[in-house]
């Protein structure tokens, strides 16, 4: 299993209703998990930087299963107002992918 993480930015001034809108639908859960998403966490800053965290046996699959689901296409479109500068479209940029450096199992 690898560990992926990555940085998203929210709008500054939508960073309350990002939260409040970030009710995952649970069909968007489901196309993650089938995707081969695990443990996928979330950690916000109160100025809109995003730390996400998953596993995967193959991320960049999981991405490539995850980004042909209709479901994917819904949720980005009904999130993309929130991001800055296209962080979080994958067609536009996407994340800043970081590189795990140390890890204490």
């Amino acid at each position: 299993m690898k560990r992926v993480c990555f940085v998203l930015r929210v709008k500054q001034d939508l960073v309350e209703e990002y939260r409040e809108a970030h009710d995952v639908w649970p069909e968007m859960r489901a196309a993650l998990s089938e995707a081969g998403f695990r443990n996928y966490s979330l950690f916000m800053r109160p100025d809109g930087l995003i730390v996400g965290y998953f596993e995967a046996e193959d991320p960049q699959a999981a991405l490539e299963t995850l980004g042909k689901t209709e479901v994917n296409a819904r949720w980005q479109k009904n999130m993309a107002r929130f991001f800055s500068a296209g962080s979080g479209d994958l067609q536009k940029g996407g994340p800043e992918w970081l590189e795990e450096y140390f890890h204490l199992p």
